[in-house]
């Protein structure tokens, strides 16, 4: 009997994650393996090339370019997207018993405590009705001086997929703050200590001056997506399998209607008490347009989006051999921002010459329609294909063309995967890149549309634990953050090819994983990226009776590359030609272990700190984590 609950609890009936705008469903499953558990509960299990403020839960951008999201509509979230909720990543669960996932990770000693405990639920009402919640603490007092998050998210969602009426829903919530301490003071704390503690080379790293000692961020949104589809079709009567003499009857859906409710609310704080200056004496801030002395920045944004859609069903007859779609969307969106009552500017930086003001207050009515070609079963050959095409408002003439396919290709007793996807992007910049209020920073734009083309593929053959993928992009007019922190763009076309090469060798209880990613860029001004990436994952892999045991060593490395500086007053990566990081291993050795329905880790993180070099920046003035302790548990209960 426990055998059955346990098999149902880690593989439940199915699970899956909605896809926007028409809440298609793509199949997922619930990771309760215990690899590379371990490497959870540091930074950089983001990605091979995290450039980062250092801290878990901290700011960061991913300088895998093929992995990197467009910016969204709110841009301050894009920099703690990993540690928020989303719609995309919400996974919805059918299982006939309840599953409930609690997890605790902590790490460092009372100065530097970083602690994450977690959960998961999900149960069913009945066959078709499910519901589910979760919920993600996270508190680190960081390894160096103001840099403290802590991260609290939580929402439920729910399903029920009966066969004709159908409803996928979820709920999120999630208050991200954020200390920031503008990074450290003067690099050689941490490249050569010696030279400014006068002979001194121990250094605790609590103790190195930053630049900003007052200072934080906080991120709050909620999100809420109401999928509803009703099909109209007809009863087929099944034919009784031998030995069965109950007439079976199936609903064959012909049209589905289709009503998606889509809210997604966003605040972005930054305040500032005490106005830092470095060594150097200058400021940290050039520029204060509204507050002599402090900061108190508030940016908010709010979109109201319904989509209404009819699909003609893939498989209600033989010659239906894929689905289409068409669908109408029309959304509301508001921003409001710091606002500009000042009538004496004494004190203060003057606006910027032919500045013509920003409204504190914005609203955008924004229509757009689209159609889809999907085909879900066969398994020989599946694809998607998404148009969506802007009408009204800022994104007018606005393009979006999506499509994927994938093939399954018999070889010998396994099954070579090959898959293929393009995309074609023309599409306007989003409004706070073109209309900004705060303290320090202000910008009036009119850029032109971005428009990005993509296309590539992927191999995989799961039998020699091998992957290999290609991606190529044309970007013209591509946003970024200039030197200055201010957006730019630029005006012609730039090229990133990416290669991605996966490959896990055995023998024996002895595993090698590699991964190594190959990118290259036609303008490092516009587009800097590390030129390789590596990630390296050397352990035995065995059992003790019933103790499952993984001990290794991994290491995240990436090549030299300009990485971007990092700006807290608005959360953004600002391109720069001065500093050039990278070339440094992060090392750790672990122990990953399951008994039973509990796994659990133990790691020594940053092991090589300052064996090869002292020069562990993941961003300028942003050094990584130094070594320590860290362990965890996660438990799963068949309720």
């Amino acid at each position: 009997m426990w055998l059955s609950a346990r098999k149902q609890v880690l593989a439940p009936s199915y699970a899956w994650r909605m896809v926007s705008p028409l809440g298609l469903r793509d199949s997922a499953t619930l990771d309760t393996l215990p690899d590379r558990y371990a490497q959870r509960s540091v930074p950089t299990e983001v990605s091979d090339a995290w450039a980062s403020t250092g801290n878990l839960g901290g700011e960061g951008i991913n300088m895998i370019w093929a992995e990197r999201p467009a910016m969204s509509d709110f841009f301050f979230r894009d920099a703690v997207a990993p540690w928020i909720p989303s719609a995309a990543k919400t996974i919805f669960y059918n299982t006939r018993v309840p599953m409930t996932l609690l997890s605790y990770n902590t790490a460092g000693g009372r100065a530097n405590a970083q602690e994450r405990l977690a959960a998961t639920f999900s149960g069913n009402i009945n066959r078709e009705a499910q519901v589910g919640a979760f919920l993600d603490y996270l508190y680190s007092k960081g390894c160096y001086a103001d840099q403290a998050a802590k991260n609290l998210a939580w929402g439920f969602s729910g399903s029920y997929i009966g066969p004709r009426y159908q409803l996928q829903a979820l709920f999120y919530h999630y208050n991200l703050l954020n200390k920031e301490n503008g990074g450290i003071t003067d690099s050689r704390y941490i490249t050569d200590p010696e030279l400014v503690q006068g002979g001194v080379s121990s250094i605790d790293a609590k103790s190195i001056p930053t630049r900003l000692t007052d200072a934080h961020s906080r991120f709050v949104g909620t999100k809420v997506v109401l999928n509803n589809r009703y099909n109209v079709g007809y009863w087929r009567t099944d034919e009784p399998q031998e030995g069965d003499t109950v007439e079976r009857r199936t609903y064959v859906p012909v049209t589905s209607f289709i009503w998606t409710f889509d809210y997604t609310g966003g605040k972005h704080l930054f305040n500032n008490v005490a106005a830092a200056t470095g060594e150097d004496e200058e400021p940290f801030f050039k520029n204060s347009y509204l507050y002599p002395g402090h900061t108190g920045d508030r940016t908010s944004y709010s979109s109201f989006k319904n989509t209404l859609g009819v699909q003609l069903m893939e498989g209600f007859h033989k010659y239906a051999k894929f689905g289409l779609a068409a669908y109408l969307s029309y959304a509301v969106n508001k921003y409001t921002q710091t606002p500009d009552t000042l009538t004496d500017r004494t004190g203060l930086t003057p606006l910027p010459e032919g500045f013509g003001g920003v409204s504190p207050e914005a609203t955008e009515h924004l229509v757009s329609v689209g159609a889809q070609l999907t085909k879900e079963r066969g398994s020989w050959l599946t694809y998607r294909a998404t148009a969506e095409l802007g009408i009204t408002g800022r994104t007018a003439g606005d393009i979006r063309v999506d499509g994927s396919a994938t093939t399954h290709i018999p070889v010998r007793k396994d099954t070579l995967d090959v898959s293929a996807f393009a995309a074609f992007h023309n599409t306007a910049a989003p409004y706070l890149m073109e209309n900004y209020l705060s303290n320090h920073f202000v910008w009036r734009n009119d850029f032109g549309k971005q428009r990005r083309v993509t296309f590539g593929g992927a191999v995989d053959f799961a039998r020699t634990g091998s992957r290999a993928e290609v991606q190529v992009d044309n970007v013209q007019n591509h946003l970024y953050f200039g030197p200055d922190f201010l957006p730019a763009q630029h005006g012609g076309s730039v090229q990133v090819l990416s290669v991605r090469l996966r490959q896990n060798l055995r023998a024996g209880i002895l595993r090698w994983d590699n991964q190594i990613t190959w990118q290259t860029t036609s303008d490092d001004h516009v587009i800097p990226l590390p030129a390789l990436a590596v990630y390296s994952n050397l352990y035995l892999k065995f059992r003790v009776a019933t103790l499952y045991v993984q001990l290794g060593v991994d290491c995240d490395y990436y090549t030299k590359y300009y990485a971007p500086r990092y700006q807290p007053a608005t959360a953004t990566f600002a391109n720069q030609s001065e500093i050039k990081l990278g070339n440094y291993p992060f090392m750790n050795v672990y122990a990953n272990l399951k008994l039973s329905k509990a796994r659990f880790y133990v790691m020594m993180s940053h092991i090589n700190q300052g064996w090869f070099s002292r020069d562990y920046f993941a961003l300028p003035d942003y050094p990584m984590n130094p070594r320590r302790f860290q362990l965890g548990v996660s438990i799963d209960f068949a309720n």
